[in-house]
């Protein structure tokens, strides 16, 4: 997911397990007391998973939110609240991990059925990467163009907030009462850093600023945080009520919202000039552990910044020559891939991009491409999701510097899964528009997550994606959905379109390249745009290191694990089978998916 799942709900993840000196296989051999029978013990754990979910959902509000984890008051109190964006509440998140992961050690793994071990195995890595999360808290920027918290707040409220009750909608006016001290302390921590030399390049400060300005640019009536209340309010809410909650939300918008937004614009700009063009991490005390560190958490694996930058390169290379064939078929032979590429994707513009109506054209294009996937994909899945998803635009302040995106859906049915497209000129384009569509939703994120979502015999935790997503088996599961179409024929007799399929999946190798040149090998921002990444993704790898990285790695895996299924199967392997097998455990760190496989191909094979 282009983010969100991952960057807009998810959590980043930290390192994985092997980097703390614990191997996956390891995890079974911790014991607990023998004297408790195994039925009991079996029984306890699924108590715990039940206990410590609900705990943690309650001190998140957003993640209640997104979740509609409880019902009645609780959920109330909590949809009325919005998670603080201090430092405390950070280190009192990983102090809640290191408590869980104790008392988790306690289980026997040897006792419990294949749903319990696998669950408990993968609790304790996500526990074991929040807590190894904590020497690198300060890099990560409070404020940016792409996920900071002039970003989320929105996201949480505009997006992701429900409003099928008049009550959802009183719940949603109470909490955008918190946004401003929600943005004041995310300037209270910007400040914080900048006083210990952690600032972020100027250019993305500068890019920062922009948005921002746009964000409060507009009349209150205008702001997103109000547009989304008046377009989604329940039609069986009244007039006159319609009426208070709107004049409510505008007011909030224009006394409280607007003057926190200029309060962090102007901190920005006043950090500008002590500020550097400088993009990696490379450039701090300690950055190059923390790239390593997120490098773990994005791919789950330990590759090193320089194994993930040669398979990039590798890729790029493999990925061109097949580019150079489809071209060539075309009739398109002159200049290099990338100059024919480049005109492919002009040809393939819409008409007066900036207009309303090519504007509007390409989300029903979009919508007309979801709805064909859903029936390519009916053949190849043993099992669909039962939420629906929905396609809509980004709001134009964010338009600039967003990705094309997906927000989860709600278990309870009040939101549907949402693909977001942000229209800006250079986006406006059909080239590749197939590949993020089946990227985004279907068979992409949407099925994985929509359907893990779904599945009764998962404990809550992993349901829901509690303790945050992992990016190489949910951005590689997409990744390599996209593979899928190309591979039974979705683009026959459309070669443009199989040229964009390619584009996409090298551009995703340029990802591993550049991603690990910003951060470990000294790159500049004009280098890593000179190497085929636009502006906009470039800045977004700055502030978000490591997750670029976790597409290409855990599209592979997938590939990897799926070809030794079918070469130990035979006639006898089914990718129906092996997709659900994938699917309905829900993303895990790539080393359990190889076991999961393992033990797939151990029961076909009886």
């Amino acid at each position: 997911m282009r983010n969100l799942v991952c960057s807009r709900l998810m959590s980043a993840l930290a390192s994985a397990i092997l980097a703390f000196g614990i191997s996956i296989a390891s995890l079974s051999t911790v014991a607990v007391a023998q004297s408790a029978p195994a039925a009991q013990r079996n029984q306890s754990i699924d108590a715990f998973f039940a206990n410590f979910t609900a705990e943690w959902v309650r001190n998140e509000p957003d993640l209640a939110r997104a979740t509609r984890y409880f019902s009645g008051d609780e959920q109330d109190r909590l949809e009325r609240q919005l998670t603080p964006r201090t430092r405390a509440q950070r280190q009192a998140r990983i102090a809640r991990a290191r408590q869980a992961l104790g008392e988790l050690t306690r289980f026997d793994r040897a006792v419990m059925n294949e749903t319990q071990r696998v669950s408990a195995d993968l609790m304790q890595w996500q526990l074991q990467s929040i807590i190894a999360e904590e020497p690198f808290l300060d890099f990560r920027f409070p404020l940016n163009q792409f996920q900071g918290v002039n970003i989320s707040l929105v996201t949480t409220l505009a997006v992701v907030h429900p409003f099928a009750t008049e009550r959802d909608a009183e719940n949603y006016v109470a909490a955008l009462g918190q946004v401003d001290e929600r943005m004041r302390e995310a300037i209270a921590e910007s400040r914080r850093l900048a006083m210990r030399g952690i600032l972020p390049p100027r250019f993305i400060l500068r890019a920062t600023i922009e948005q921002m300005q746009r964000f409060v640019g507009t009349a209150p009536a205008q702001n997103p945080f109000v547009t989304a209340l008046a377009q989604k309010l329940s039609a069986s809410v009244a007039d006159a009520k319609r009426r208070q909650l709107l004049g409510q939300a505008d007011a909030i918008v224009q006394r409280e919202i607007y003057p926190a937004w200029r309060e962090a614009v102007a901190l920005l700009e006043s950090q500008v000039p002590r500020a550097t063009d400088d993009a990696g991490l490379w450039r701090f005390p300690d950055g190059a552990a923390a790239y390593a560190h997120f490098l773990r958490t994005s791919t789950t694996t330990n590759m090193t910044a320089d194994e993930i930058h040669e398979l990039g390169l590798r890729q790029v290379d493999a990925i061109q020559t097949r580019m150079d064939e489809a071209l060539r078929r075309l009739g398109r032979t002159g200049g290099s891939v990338k100059e024919r590429m480049e005109k492919l994707r002009e040809d393939l513009r819409y008409p007066n991009p900036q207009s309303e109506e090519s504007r509007a054209q390409i989300m029903r294009d979009i919508e007309a491409i979801l709805r064909d996937a859903q029936t390519r994909a009916a053949p190849l899945f043993d099992q669909t999701p039962k939420s629906p998803v929905i396609a809509q635009p980004y709001p134009q302040f964010q338009e600039a510097n967003a990705q094309a995106s997906y927000a989860v859906p709600t278990a309870d049915g009040s939101r549907p899964g949402t693909f977001q497209y942000p229209r800006r000129p250079e986006t406006m384009t059909k080239f590749g528009l197939r590949s993020i569509v089946y990227h985004e939703t279907i068979p992409g994120h949407h099925f994985q997550i929509a359907l893990q979502l779904e599945n009764p015999e998962l404990p809550a935790f992993r349901q829901k994606l509690i303790l945050g997503g992992l990016g190489a088996p949910i951005e590689g599961w997409a990744l390599y959905a996209e593979h899928l179409a190309s591979e039974f024929g979705w683009y026959e007799n459309d070669l443009e379109g199989l040229l964009g399929q390619l584009f996409w999946e090298e551009f995703r190798a340029r990802r591993l390249v550049v991603d690990t040149g910003l951060h470990a090998k000294r790159w500049t921002r004009q280098q890593a745009i000179d190497y085929g990444i636009e502006v906009a993704e470039v800045e977004r790898y700055v502030v978000n290191p490591g997750q670029a990285t976790s597409y290409m790695v855990g599209q592979l895996k997938i590939l990897e694990v799926r070809e030794k299924a079918r070469r130990a199967l035979g006639d006898r392997f089914s990718l129906k089978d092996f997709h659900g097998m994938v699917l309905r455990g829900g993303p895990l760190p790539l080393e359990l998916l190889e076991r999961q496989a393992d033990a797939y191909i151990a029961h076909a094979q009886r």
